[in-house]
């Protein structure tokens, strides 16, 4: 036994011994590589030269529209932006000597001193991202010139943002450059989303607003705002204010009506849209704080506690009413989400007025009750020509759901459901493989990189029913100080995959590109966590 155990030491120090680090990043990050990659890129050697205050954007076309012209000005400053790192570099080597080297260079084709920014289609300046706006554009960059492209001002937006990551500072650290190159890109799904939820932990205003800035970095078009759940009520109602004075945490963190208008303007000119939930009949708690009578008052064991909302009631439903008609005028997106996730059935179940109800409208189970409450629920939703998203349980519970309700898949294993939800001829939205407060330990955007939506069983019209996905950051453990290190760059690889071809697979590949994006969004104010060991940012 002495024998054994000594030997196993003995081992052990040896593997010690042969730890070997190299000095450096542990892995050495791309030069002027976009993320989310796009579908399809030539990259040249040549390159200009960028002096930030020479370059500008020169408008082809809608000159006046708003939306554009604050677009082009807000890109122009991240690329001046860029210049900030190579002015602290220049404190610390010679000017005299970069500039001969990158003179002698024979890839070396000039300054780019202007790019061409061509909105061929329409621009209205009321206009809001939809499920079906078209984000397509192309890039060419030659010695002559360069152009961005596209019909749309989604598709602008899109490729101002590639082409500001398409410039890099150079081996030299003090030189902005960008190589030529030719580019045609658009979205493999119209649906890229981020949940955040606001409600476990209140998140300022100031972070909602980088983390959209995060999102457009990124490509994603969707802020699912998961605004109110059991802990807390930040919602301010104009109809209803005393859902919030009393189901808030305290009265500072809350959402005002100007402040959600805020968030949805600044989302709304970087292409996000601003989809709301207000989770029923569960996750509700809060609600009851200022009005009771919508909750189901417990019997038996659970005497004396709340549970779902009460579907028996109308009272339950003409505040339902009231309060997701004031929503639908304060968000504009076509979609509200109505939740519909892990109801607890106990306390349903030992409410005699429930009880009663069941018999009367001949309901058999608790399954057919919450599918009463999602149905009316529903109903109401129609009525103010809105559409719905649900969770998917409301599926399962079989509810019988308009053909444009979204079923948004989020448990595992997640195959069989997504199978099932196409089958049945309804869209559907995957999260299940996206689970930001999920964590591994050391860096694990990896797992969220190899997650596959088209990987289920079904024939061609089901993969088209796939309108694509979320990564959904639930806030019990996170608050303002750790979300955006949380999110990013863990969401970055949801964002590819919901962008990129299916066929951009390669870990290896990413693991360089992702190390620039993060330096890319750090540089832009985006506190993003470091995504696989050490390194830096030139």
């Amino acid at each position: 036994m002495k024998f054994s155990q000594l030997t196993i030491v003995a081992l052990v120090l040896i593997g010690c011994e042969s730890y070997i680090e190299k000095p450096g990043p542990r892995y050495v990050a791309t030069k002027g590589e976009p993320w989310p990659k796009p579908q399809t890129q030539i990259k040249n050697d040549e390159y200009f030269v960028l002096r930030p205050q020479f370059f500008e954007f020169q408008v082809k076309n809608n000159a006046k529209c708003t939306l554009l012209h604050d677009a082009v000005l807000r890109y122009q400053s991240i690329i001046s932006g860029l210049y900030e790192s190579v002015d602290e570099n220049l404190k610390f080597v010679s000017h005299q000597h970069h500039k001969k080297e990158w003179l002698s260079d024979n890839n070396f084709i000039g300054h780019l001193e202007s790019a061409i920014v061509d909105l061929s289609g329409s621009c209205d300046d009321n206009d809001y991202p939809s499920q079906d706006m078209k984000e397509n554009y192309s890039i060419n960059i030659t010695p002559d010139n360069a152009e961005i492209q596209s019909s749309t001002i989604w598709g602008i937006l899109r490729g101002l943002e590639t082409f500001s990551q398409l410039i890099y500072i150079a081996d030299d650290y003090v030189s902005l450059r960008i190589n030529t190159t030719s580019i045609s890109d658009y979205p493999r799904f119209a649906h890229r989303g981020l949940l955040l939820d606001t409600s476990r932990h209140f998140i300022p205003v100031k972070k909602m607003l980088e983390n959209l800035d995060a999102m457009a970095y990124n490509k994603l078009n969707v802020f699912h705002w998961h605004i109110v759940d059991d802990q807390s009520f930040p919602y301010v109602s104009r109809k209803y204010p005393e859902l919030s004075e009393q189901g808030a945490y305290k009265p500072s963190q809350v959402y005002t009506p100007a402040v959600m208008q805020q968030i949805v303007e600044y989302a709304r000119v970087r292409g996000i849209r601003v989809i709301t939930e207000f989770d029923t009949p569960g996750h509700t708690r809060s609600w009851g704080v200022a009005h009771p009578e919508v909750l189901t008052a417990c019997g038996g064991n659970l005497a004396g506690e709340y549970g779902p909302m009460d579907p028996s009631k109308v009272e339950t439903y003409n505040l339902l009413a009231g309060l997701l008609g004031e929503v639908s005028e304060t968000f504009p997106d076509q979609y509200i989400h109505l939740g519909g996730d892990e109801v607890d059935f106990d306390c349903w179940e030992s409410n005699a007025n429930i009880s009663k109800f069941m018999k009367k409208e001949n309901i058999t189970d608790y399954k057919g009750l919450e599918s009463y409450f999602v149905q009316r629920v529903i109903n109401i939703v129609d009525a103010l020509k809105a559409k719905s998203i649900v969770w998917e349980e409301v599926f399962e519970n079989g509810v019988k759901l308009p053909t444009e309700t979204i079923v948004q898949v989020w448990k595992g294993p997640w195959e069989q459901t997504m199978s099932e939800v196409t089958l049945s001829g309804k869209t559907a939205i995957l999260s299940s493989c996206w689970y930001l407060d999920h964590l591994d330990s050391y860096g694990d955007w990896q797992k969220f990189y190899n997650c596959e939506p088209y990987n289920f069983t079904g024939v061609d019209s089901q993969k088209k029913l796939v309108l694509g996905g979320e990564a959904c950051m639930w806030a019990e453990v996170v608050n303002e100080f750790n979300v955006i290190s949380r999110v990013w760059p863990r969401a970055s690889a949801a964002a590819e995959k919901l962008w990129s071809a299916e066929n951009v697979t390669d870990i290896k590949e990413a693991t360089l590109r992702l190390e620039e994006h993060v330096c890319r969004m750090n540089r832009r104010g985006v506190g993003a966590q470091p995504p696989s060991g050490p390194g830096f940012c030139p």
